[in-house]
């Protein structure tokens, strides 16, 4: 299990569910040198991996990841993963659709949990396993690896000390382009991104990170008592599947007079090519300034400060993403959310302060709300709230 000395960095054991790419690109950040990172503190150990249609599919997996000879166990079933001792934590690499039963098997294995996002499909799926989580004392997490990037934080308090003054507008774009001439986008029906019983779309795939960056800076840093809870208008386009495949949304906090814009698409790119030509896809707005974030919503790399009163100058501030040299320059900005976790579950917390569930459950909220604006629905089996194991 989890170890801890004063010597020795605390070690968190994980187990791995899926074996997708996302599953493989979190293992090799769990598997890079915490020192890379300049972190000491913590460390992570892969102790078992998990695929759902075979054993031979989880060992193939830990030869792509490079996953120490011996260490690491495979099954075939997700059930078979959460029953094993050694597990501290499973992280959950499965679609949005699968979230909320998978979730829910963790917890009732009495497992900790990292689960990608979106969280759930609904709002109320988000309080199940809240309150399956905090009725075990378990720990729970959604795997927004953006929120834990040193400059998101560094955005954080930068805004919460008034480097920009108050701030009155965010927008945020996280968009791909996946358009083809005749109008159809270039994806197979079935791909995740559009497939609606899989819970695709790109609200649910791509929004979330416009509505990170958001939330992050209009709710997150909200003081008082009572947080307010935000006003939602949409607009919607759907895809011949059903799902939405552009979608522009107004998160509105009349009290403190503060807005965000979020955009979320596959049918143009958010900086309008890949190097984000046309602009930054995020701009947080203040009374003396403005931040820009500059790359994708999702993984950016670099942030510039425009003062009010700066004569036209602009300071750049660079965050680039420590690779491994030992490891073929592996680093993908994933080892940071994993560095929360393992801090949380040493330090007793079932929940992380830089993303705590009550905002997981807002941000659900709002995303449903935007999706039923646009007339979006999805089967009946991916969006009950009870779980049958």
């Amino acid at each position: 299990m989890a170890e801890s000395s004063a010597a020795a960095p605390f070690t968190l054991n994980w187990g791995i569910m899926a074996t997708g790419h996302i599953a493989k690109r979190f293992a090799k950040d769990l598997l890079t040198d915490p020192l890379v990172r300049n972190t000491s503190d913590v460390c992570h150990r892969i102790v078992a991996v998990a695929s759902s249609t075979s054993k031979e599919k989880a060992e193939g997996f830990c030869v792509d990841v490079d996953a120490p000879p011996g260490q690491v166990t495979a099954y075939s079933s997700y059930r078979e993963l959460v029953a094993d001792p050694a597990i501290d934590i499973v992280y959950i690499a499965t679609p949005v659709s699968h979230h909320f039963p998978n979730a829910m098997l963790a917890l009732e294995a009495g497992k900790h949990v990292l689960c990608e996002k979106t969280l759930t499909v609904t709002s109320s799926q988000t309080e199940k396993l809240i309150s399956t989580a905090r009725a075990k004392g378990l720990f729970l997490m959604e795997a927004v690896w953006t929120r834990f990037f040193p400059l998101s934080k560094q955005i954080r308090d930068m805004v919460a000390s008034g480097v920009i003054g108050t701030v009155h507008r965010v927008i945020a774009d996280a968009s791909v382009n996946k358009s083809l001439e005749n109008g159809e986008l270039s994806l197979e029906d079935s791909h995740r991104m559009i497939n609606p019983k899989l819970g695709g779309g790109a609200m649910l795939d791509l929004g979330i990170y416009s509505l990170t960056w958001i939330m992050q800076i209009l709710y997150h840093l909200q003081t008082g008592e009572e947080k307010e809870k935000p006003h939602v208008v949409a607009a919607v386009d759907k895809y011949r599947t059903g799902v939405d495949d552009m979608t522009s949304f107004l998160v509105h906090f009349p009290q403190r007079k503060t807005m965000g814009i979020g955009m979320a698409g596959l049918r143009v790119a958010a900086g309008g090519d890949a190097e984000f030509t046309g602009g930054p896809a995020i701009r947080i707005q203040g009374s003396v300034g403005e931040i820009q974030v500059l790359g994708s919503a999702f993984k950016p790399h670099a942030y510039r400060i425009i003062r009010a009163d700066g004569g036209g100058e602009v300071e750049t501030v660079d965050c680039p993403f420590p690779k491994d040299p030992k490891r073929d320059g592996w680093g993908h900005g994933m080892y940071w959310e994993a560095d929360e976790c393992a801090r949380c579950i040493r330090d007793g917390k079932t929940e992380s302060d830089v993303l705590p569930l009550e905002e997981n459950l807002v941000h659900l909220e709002v995303m449903n709300s935007v999706l039923s604006q646009g007339g979006v629905q999805y089967p009946e089996h991916i969006t009950s709230d009870i779980y049958n194991p």
